[in-house]
């Protein structure tokens, strides 16, 4: 009887002193204007407007316009220009959130996309063969991915995934007829079954909505749509089949097929009761693609994932702590992709390492209503690298206005598409003076 009592006065005492459990779920394609919550109304996302109702939505967070500068800031806390190896690259040096997690005391998982190793083919730039970060070397306790390593080996994402976990690739007994993100969802909700009881980090980035767009579990061409094999590329890549001509109308099953995903996670944290010890942070890498149009009310917005403007960068962020973050916070606070090491890293009580370089400024206090320290500016160094073959972009945006490093610079408030350049010698006093400020950062960049 006494070593029961024990026992559960340990388990209290364990439970009362617990760090806080962080979910951070980066969505891939999806911008600012897809979520209901933000105003979007071509889909449902009843799930993400709930976290909101219940948590916090930020209407100006910002990334860079492609994925592989944005996972690279936000597992790091660093701009590209100090990191950034190319396309598809990540240093294989770099120290990532995960191994800071580990060496913390938390469990920790990585499930869905990686992509970070070893991106280009064999006949498309060999120099960066064998090149970035194995997900091995990554930092995680454990990992569930996608395109683990060689690109041309990586496989479907969706359908009949190729999904390499703990060391080893998942047989076709596993993964024929399944689809790729329930895999890494039914991976995490295992996790968090076995490592409730410490603190754990999970790092979820979706493979959802990317391209190619394809059916759903939910949609009625599911069970009978057949993914390409490696055996059927007719000598193409993956990456050069994605330039297939696939139908635009499956961006709404796969939409709201991830709401549905982002719904089990919350619904295995009802049910172990662990809602109240768990930061949720769900956040877009780039704008909504190219190929897709979506609708704020009557307004259509284009997607803009790999372009400059705001429609390629301006994403949804929304926060969720049962019972920590009030209800129904709105922010318009400037967050940048930077911006999420230090905040999770906050949340979790960790200290940075002192030798450790961070850009990134923490949003943690406003996610409990408080004012905070929030940023007057983001900063972008945008380079698409690999086989993009286009230039490297630098600029900046505050509330209101937006300069390139190259002298043109746009209001915001009434251009937000940018085709008004403003040159210097047609400064009025605000552009002038809101130049001259930003002008400065330009030169501390290197």
């Amino acid at each position: 009887m006494l070593n029961t009592i024990k026992e559960k006065e340990d388990k209290m005492e364990k439970k009362m002193n617990k760090k806080p459990n962080i979910i951070l779920i980066l969505s891939d394609d999806l911008g600012y204007e897809v979520i209901g919550s933000n105003g979007g109304t071509s889909y449902k996302t009843p799930i993400l407007d709930q976290l909101a109702k219940t948590g916090i939505r930020f209407e100006n967070a910002h990334v860079q316009p492609l994925c592989t500068p944005t996972r690279i800031q936000l597992m790091t806390g660093k701009y590209n220009f100090r990191n950034y190896l190319g396309f598809g690259l990540m240093h294989p040096e770099e120290k990532t959130f995960g191994h800071m997690f580990s060496e913390n005391g938390y469990k920790t998982l990585i499930s869905g996309k990686w992509q970070l190793y070893s991106y280009n083919p064999p006949d498309q730039m060999p120099e960066e063969r064998n090149k970035g970060q194995r997900i091995e070397d990554a930092g995680f306790d454990e990992f569930c991915v996608w395109h683990a390593h060689q690109t041309e080996e990586k496989g479907s994402r969706y359908k009949d995934p190729i999904i390499f976990e703990n060391g080893s690739y998942l047989s076709k007994k596993i993964t024929e007829g399944n689809y790729g993100e329930d895999i890494f969802c039914n991976y995490i909700l295992d996790f968090i079954d076995r490592t409730s009881e410490d603190p754990f980090f999970v790092y979820f980035p979706m493979t959802l909505t990317h391209r190619p767009l394809e059916p759903t579990p939910d949609s009625e061409e599911f069970a009978s749509f057949e993914p390409p094999s490696n055996k059927t590329l007719g000598g193409k890549t993956w990456d050069e089949l994605e330039g297939w001509d696939d139908d635009s109308k499956y961006y709404k099953d796969m939409v709201e097929y991830h709401d549905q995903v982002v719904g089990r996670i919350v619904d295995k944290l009802d049910e172990l009761s662990i809602r109240e010890d768990t930061l949720i942070i769900y956040v877009g890498d780039n704008g909504s693609p190219i190929e897709v149009s979506s609708f704020m009310g009557d307004i259509e917005i284009p997607g803009g994932k790999g372009k400059t403007i705001d429609t390629g960068t301006h994403v949804p962020l929304i926060c969720n702590w049962k019972n920590k973050i009030p209800n129904s916070l709105v922010s318009s606070d400037l967050v940048d992709s930077s911006d999420f090491l230090p905040t999770i890293f906050e949340a979790a009580g960790i200290d940075i390492p002192k030798d450790y370089i961070i850009d990134g400024r923490s949003f943690y206090p406003q996610l409990l209503g408080k004012k905070g320290d929030p940023r007057d500016w983001v900063f972008f160094h945008f380079d698409p690298g690999g086989r993009n073959a286009k230039p490297i972009q630098r600029f900046l945006r505050n509330h209101d206005w937006k300069l390139y490093e190259d002298g043109r610079m746009f209001d915001m408030t009434n251009d937000n598409n940018e085709q008004n350049p403003i040159l210097p010698e047609d400064d009025n006093d605000k552009s002038k003076k809101n130049r001259q400020s930003l002008q400065k950062i330009f030169g501390k960049m290197k």
